[in-house]
């Protein structure tokens, strides 16, 4: 081969490869949430956003989500007072709303999930209930989550639309601790979210008509001083995609 022809083969081959060198530099992990989320959440989102949080945490190598869950009322006060968080999911737009205006949240928030109510008794429902009438009945014992509660403003709406006036005999600062009083016994019925029944075997759920009077929306929103922006904007974005939908679908949320 002359050192013409050895000159043009090498500047063929330099051709080609130019060619097939992509012109975008490829994908990195910049882009992919790390280390610690800390997400505060509605209590009744515990056991689907605990499997939701071990989802995240196998998709995403080198993330721990850590949760705490709580009635959104005590939860948006913590945020008020400083508490440090990532994301804030409540079970009322009204709680996400006065953080919101406190300046703790900027971004606007995301309806999620909706969930409704459901009437909670005892295996073999001892107390006979069948309906929100029964819990006006001084005879029974009663469960239900306080008013400042989103599950108690929810319960109210029911009584309201039923034309009821309970005679609780005990009020609860969020809705797992009023199916805690079901669980052992303690009271004859309770009005908790129908996917709190749905998650144990250990109590029975009783429908009645005016559930689709008390309707209650989860929004979601990062924290405006989160300190770990990426892995808030990351696990919102799971929560919201399919898998995440699917999810909350199989727990008993309806989702938008």
């Amino acid at each position: 081969m002359t050192v013409r022809h050895l000159f043009a083969a090498l500047l063929a081959a330099l051709t080609v490869t130019a060619c097939s060198t992509p012109t975008t530099p490829p994908a990195t992990t910049a882009d992919k949430p790390t280390g610690e989320i800390t997400v505060f959440a509605a209590a009744s989102l515990t056991e689907v956003f605990t499997a939701l949080g071990k989802e995240f945490e196998a998709a995403n190598p080198g993330t721990t989500v850590r949760f705490s869950f709580a009635g959104s009322s005590a939860l948006a006060k913590q945020l008020k007072d400083g508490a440090p968080a990532d994301v804030f999911a409540s079970a009322a737009p009204a709680t996400l709303a006065e953080v919101r205006d406190a300046g703790v949240i900027t971004a606007a928030p995301t309806t999620f999930a909706r969930n409704r109510l459901r009437i909670a008794v005892p295996k073999g429902n001892p107390g006979r209930v069948t309906g929100l009438a029964d819990f006006a009945d001084e005879s029974r014992r009663i469960a239900l989550c306080a008013a400042q509660v989103p599950c108690g403003a929810a319960a109210g709406k029911a009584f309201a639309a039923a034309g009821v006036t309970p005679k609780p005999d005990t009020l609860e600062q969020d809705v797992k601790a009023v199916l805690t009083k079901v669980r052992l016994g303690e009271v004859d019925a309770a009005l908790v979210y129908r996917t709190d029944v749905a998650a144990t075997t250990e109590v029975e759920g009783v429908d009645f008509p005016e559930a689709d009077a008390s309707v209650t929306e989860y929004p979601i929103a990062p924290v405006a001083t989160a300190p770990n922006a990426r892995g808030a904007d990351a696990f919102i974005g799971f929560v919201r995609s399919d898998r995440g939908r699917a999810a909350l679908t199989g727990a008993g949320f309806d989702v938008p």
